[in-house]
């Protein structure tokens, strides 16, 4: 079997996720290209080899450039805070190395644009991990609106919630640092909401927005914070939040259908709640990424005696990716939407074919949140261009 050489910039939560799905990926499908874990790139070096040693990747090195400008390294896995991609992405793309790249995309769609555009002039394969997408039970949901069995779609209703930061004493780690995170849920979170919607409904023309904030100063970051960690110790100096802690977004589609997104920390309770409803006029869907094997359903062709949401476990053979796995009804997680894109983006590169979402879908799903920042501040709808 050929293989390519996988440079990971980025080892901690998504750096595990991705080692996961690079290693499982020929495991469970028939790949004609086996990717290979060749180097493994960080700022500490301790940190670093001992992620190396548990995920099996075959060297280490503490500067990006040094495994971006190595011949032997064929795919650049971008796992890292999103204010480091456009460095990292120009780079790889520049010396010919295929792009594996995190959400969101960049810091700004000006960011965006020159990534699509230098990697389309260099011929790389790019690929930006709105992973999601690759949940069977969301595959199924296209797949019911394709065929037209929801009919004319009238609303789109999202929502991304998680409470990590509702606590005043969590410390002001990058996520809530506009230079480091550009913006707070809205930019995390709702991208990946406004992915799944462009994916399934189609483009959106106008957002109106609303962001605020609820705790405005955080204390400093002590050693070992991260997000959904406070670190080792307390810390007593503060510092200024400067991104928001929550965003409501009012849409209009290009199919004359309408949408809404809440983007938040600070639903208590809510550790990654990722929804979204559907309503059409012969029929809905409904999704919870907590239950990520059940899709709801309800369809207008039912019997009046028999109407009503009907569950529906994707984990038949004849849902996507399923087959792959184990026998029927048994349950995939959250893990496996990794496999998916790793084993999806080494099948392009076999068949010398694009992937999605890719970086021209990233830079629309950037329009819009940039669009939703502009009408949050002016108080006005913006129309997306």
């Amino acid at each position: 079997m050929k293989t390519m050489n996988v440079g990971i910039i980025g080892y901690q939560f998504m750096g595990k996720a991705h080692s996961n799905g690079w290693i499982k990926a020929p495991l469970f499908f028939d790949l004609n290209i086996k990717p290979e874990l060749k180097v493994a790139c960080g700022r500490n070096k301790s940190a670093v080899k001992a992620f190396a040693d548990k995920w099996g990747w075959q060297e280490v090195k503490t500067d990006w450039k040094k495994v971006v400008e190595n011949p032997d390294v064929d795919i650049i896995d971008i796992s890292l805070p999103q204010h480091l991609h456009y460095d990292v992405a120009i780079a790889a793309a520049k010396n010919g190395k295929h792009i594996f790249c995190e959400k969101p995309m960049a810091h700004s769609r000006k960011q965006a644009e020159e990534m699509l555009k230098v990697a389309e002039d260099n011929g790389v394969l790019h690929y930006l991990n709105h992973n999601y997408r690759r949940t069977p039970a969301v595959l199924l949901a296209k797949q019911l609106i394709d065929e037209g069995k929801i009919g004319r779609i009238f609303h789109w209703r999202g929502a991304y919630q998680q409470d990590w930061i509702v606590d005043p004493n969590f410390p002001l780690t990058w996520q809530l640092q506009k230079e480091t995170a550009h913006a707070g849920p809205h930019w995390d979170l709702n991208s990946h909401s406004v992915d799944l919607a462009l994916f399934l409904m189609g483009d959106i023309k106008t957002v109106s927005c609303l962001t605020t904030n609820f705790i405005k100063e955080r204390p400093l970051p002590s050693e070992g914070a991260t997000a959904f960690s406070s670190g080792t110790e307390a810390n007593t100096e503060m510092g200024q939040v400067t991104v928001e802690d929550a965003a409501l977004m009012m849409v209009e589609f290009e199919s004359g259908a309408v949408g809404s997104f809440e983007a938040t920390r600070f639903a208590t309770g809510r550790k990654n709640s990722n929804t979204f409803e559907i309503y059409g006029s012969k029929g809905s869907v409904a999704f919870n990424m907590e239950r990520m094997n059940e899709l709801q359903y309800f369809t207008n062709d039912d019997p009046d005696n028999a109407q009503g949401f009907r569950t529906i476990m994707a984990t038949e053979s004849s849902h996507a990716y399923v087959s792959h796995w184990w026998p029927p009804g048994h349950i995939i997680g959250y893990e496996h939407g990794f496999v998916h894109a790793m084993a999806d983006f080494m099948m392009a590169l076999d068949k010398k074919e694009k992937i999605f979402p890719n970086f021209n879908d990233g830079v629309k799903i950037l329009a819009v949140l940039e669009s939703g920042l502009e009408s949050a501040k002016f108080g006005e709808k913006v129309k997306v261009v």
